[in-house]
């Protein structure tokens, strides 16, 4: 486990404390059934945002707090907990790659407007069903941005794309030349496919050739932020039901084989944590972040595979009802896994990043 200094600290029990009162998982089913535009709360957005947590990673100079990966994770990990809506995680990888990619004039366009949450934004990678960075047709001619993305995440609250293209990432306003399809997936959050027809386009110029693989890693990280959140809440959701439920007169917990199998689960969630946090310290000191990055996502994916699929079955057949929560963690879980890299991508890149 990382050792967090006591701003850290205070931070993430804020994040806890927050996301526990304020944006429990009612408030998710609360968002799931009024079915808002943007697909999240706009009153918990606003309070997200009052609190700095859409600036972590943004420089003071533009309105940020400049905290670091470390804590924009332990924030991405409570909220995770509770299945919190909100495109947080979109918008500060979006402001990420300004931050590594644009020029003074970009930062200081758009930078503090993400910091207040005044502005959302999102990234718009790949073209496909599968993740693909290597294969983008997205291309500008004349400053203006042809081409379609597939599965963009939070699209319809956002203000901002940050959408790949053939020779790099580009700066795309929502308005004039932008049109959106929504994709109901079974996480029940926002996503669409968005086509852009001679849309206006700044290109990020500065951050090297690598610019897109350095923001698709700290996708794959911060995603493995809340992928943590989700498993480590099943795997104590699971085991709190497991002490209370009685089957052939016999509290469940003291089944031996249940044992055994939570057991292998806290030994994943071990795993996973290590993974995960080994990841964000990648991105604070700048060394090892690719291998770090696949690695992170990859337990990521197969832990909570396994943990969602565990804690409904330990649930039974009423895990699936909407009655209980455990269903929707499953149901989020599938559309993560998927989202920026599968496992065995993942494990291929690790492979290629080192010298295989």
């Amino acid at each position: 486990m990382a050792v967090l200094n006591e701003e850290q600290e205070m931070l993430r029990d804020m994040a806890r404390d927050w996301a526990t009162n304020e944006s429990p998982v009612s408030a998710f089913r609360k968002m799931r059934d009024s079915k808002p535009d943007e697909r999240y709360l706009a009153d918990t957005w606003s309070a997200m945002a009052a609190m700095g947590w859409a600036g972590i990673v943004i420089p003071e100079t533009y309105g940020g707090s400049d905290f670091g990966w470390m804590s924009a994770g332990l924030v991405v990990e409570e909220l995770g907990k509770t299945l919190a809506a909100s495109p947080l995680t979109m918008t500060t990888l979006a402001a990420s790659a300004i931050v590594l990619g644009g020029s003074d004039e970009q930062k200081a366009k758009w930078l503090p407007a993400l910091a207040s949450g005044e502005k959302v934004a999102t990234l718009a990678i790949d073209e496909g069903p599968h993740h693909a960075p290597d294969k983008i047709a997205a291309s500008v001619s004349g400053g203006k941005l042809t081409g379609t993305k597939a599965f963009v995440h939070e699209a319809h609250g956002t203000d901002l794309f940050v959408v790949a293209a053939t020779d790099g990432l580009y700066l795309v306003e929502k308005g004039d030349g932008v049109s959106l399809s929504g994709r109901a997936l079974t996480d029940q959050r926002s996503h669409a496919n968005v086509t852009f027809n001679g849309a206006a386009a700044d290109k990020l110029a500065s951050g090297g050739d690598d610019l897109l693989e350095q923001i698709l890693d700290r996708a794959r990280i911060l995603t493995a932020c809340e992928m943590l959140g989700m498993a480590q809440q099943v795997f104590d959701v699971t085991l709190d039901y497991l002490k209370q439920r009685v089957q052939f007169n016999q509290v469940l917990a003291t089944f031996q084989a249940l044992q055994h199998r939570m057991a292998d689960l806290f030994a994943d969630l071990a795993q996973m944590r290590s993974a995960v946090e080994a990841g964000l310290e990648a991105l604070d000191s700048g060394h090892g972040i690719g291998r770090a990055a696949a690695i992170a996502k990859a337990t990521a994916n197969d832990v909570l595979h396994t943990v969602s699929r565990e804690g409904i079955q330990l649930h039974g057949g009423i895990g699936m009802t909407d009655e209980y929560d455990i269903g929707f963690y499953l149901k989020r879980a599938r559309v993560l896994e998927a989202s920026w890299g599968s496992s065995s991508q993942m494990r291929d890149r690790f492979a290629t990043l080192s010298g295989f």
